[in-house]
């Protein structure tokens, strides 16, 4: 596996000693006027500043289209003269799916892979995610994909009305905490990896998410709703003199 050098306690590389809030910084689409945006921030980020008493908050997306990238070259290691060096091209074995699911308060990773995504995929991760904790209340942190927005799906939380969905704000999926997650698999375990097959892929996956629940701890949230906002509001600022200046 490769080494561990997660977050724990900020949302950064472990080690690297520069606290930071991936939320503080506003990316994606800068129309974020509306009081839509504003209630949506105040509300997963509420969920992450003060947990819910008995309650569990479950960070949920997928990642698709994970390639299983075969390089024609191997890879040649960090020598002492010469950095790490790999072939550009490669054979693309096919890709897949990961749905996951972080424990906002203690950093566990439920996850599985599919070869498709679609609603009836989702709607079955989801149960396998909420079994555990079936007898308490569970706030679902999700963005605004299409398959989380299904009839199928209100139809089922009606049945379930111990699960409540909370929206991030359209463009804002970087308020999702498993987008750090995210981040960190893919530099850790994937992209600089060779896989033979989808299987290969799937298998190292799974693996990283066996050794990542071994000493699983939570991420901090440090970045408040009104923080969020503030960064937001300047950068909407700085970007209409840009545009003003530059069509003078």
């Amino acid at each position: 596996m490769p080494a561990r050098g997660s977050p724990r306690g900020c949302p950064t590389d472990r080690g690297s000693g520069r606290p930071c809030a991936p939320a503080a910084r506003p990316c994606g689409r800068l129309d974020r006027s509306g009081p839509a945006f504003a209630d949506k921030v105040t509300d997963v980020v509420g969920l992450y500043l003060d947990l819910p008493g008995g309650a569990v908050v479950l960070s949920v997306d997928e990642k698709t289209q994970m390639q299983a990238l075969d390089r024609t070259q191997p890879l040649l290691p960090v020598t002492f003269t010469a950095g790490e060096k790999r072939a550009s091209d490669y054979v693309r074995h096919g890709t897949m799916n990961l749905f996951a699911a972080l424990n906002v308060a203690t950093g566990e990773v439920l996850g599985e892979c599919r070869p498709d995504r679609n609603t009836a995929g989702f709607l079955a991760f989801l149960k396998k995610a909420v079994k555990p904790h079936a007898n308490k209340e569970i706030h679902v942190v999700l963005d605004n994909l299409s398959t989380h927005t299904t009839p199928e799906g209100k139809a089922w939380l009606a049945k379930n009305p111990h699960v409540h969905f909370h929206f991030t704000p359209v463009g804002s999926s970087w308020l999702n905490q498993i987008e750090i997650w995210f981040g960190i698999l893919t530099r850790q375990a994937i992209r600089r990896g060779t896989f033979s097959s989808v299987r290969v892929l799937v298998s190292q996956v799974r693996d990283y998410i066996s050794y990542w629940n071994e000493t699983a701890k939570p991420f901090t949230w440090t970045a408040t709703a009104d923080e969020i906002l503030a960064k937001v509001r300047l950068t909407q600022r700085n970007v209409r003199k840009l545009v003003a200046n530059n069509s003078k």
